[in-house]
């Protein structure tokens, strides 16, 4: 009587079991056809002390806000900067990020790209504003072609004071309405980026 005792207990407890694993894969479930909502992103912050975003996540956000101009050297010039590619390769802990832009004085046009840059960062979050900004941004390459020799001094001198400004007040993402409402009060650790992906460590 014993033994048939100890074994209904362990069928029940095994089931029991069962049933919750079966409870968290449906609640998941549900979360992946929600409208609006980042499946990966609100399973892992619920899951996990983590939210991880992607590069064709920051490229889309990019794309919705650019072209832009920026006047540069106390309004003397204009720098138009259009076509932002985003990159995060396996192997690197910094965003990598391409524009094409064009410079409206220097006897250009601004709707006239003059080259190419490529500028890559470390990202910070900023509570205040829920989004990514750049950190300690650094210029890689500078293809600018029609301005020549004069890259050397002007050029660089605007396309660097561009990318202070830039750093300092522009996001490349930020997050969501649904996304802010599943972190709720958890306090952001920090932001990494590794594996390809960006990462933002929660409070336990």
């Amino acid at each position: 009587m014993t033994d048939m005792s100890t074994t209904m207990s362990t069928t029940i407890t095994r089931r029991r079991s069962f049933l919750f694993t079966v409870a968290i894969l449906v609640t998941l479930a549900a979360i992946a056809i929600l409208p609006g909502c980042n499946t990966l992103n609100t399973a892992t912050a619920l899951l996990s002390n983590q939210v991880a975003f992607t590069a064709p996540q920051l490229q889309a956000y990019l794309d919705r806000h650019y072209p832009q101009q920026y006047d540069q050297l106390g309004g003397l010039l204009k720098l138009s900067v259009s076509n932002p590619q985003v990159a995060i390769p396996p192997d690197s802990t910094r965003l990598h990020l391409d524009f094409d832009v064009g410079i409206d004085g220097l006897g250009m046009r601004s709707d006239r790209p003059a080259g190419h840059i490529a500028v890559t960062s470390g990202l910070r979050y900023d509570v205040a504003s829920n989004a990514l900004y750049l950190e300690e941004p650094e210029l890689e390459s500078a293809e600018l072609p029609l301005i020549g020799s004069r890259m050397n001094a002007t050029g660089r001198d605007l396309i660097n004071g561009w990318l202070r400004d830039y750093a300092r007040s522009e996001p490349v993402y930020r997050l969501d309405k649904e996304m802010l409402e599943t972190l709720g009060s958890r306090r952001i650790a920090g932001t990494l980026i590794q594996n390809g992906r960006v990462v933002i460590k929660l409070d336990k």
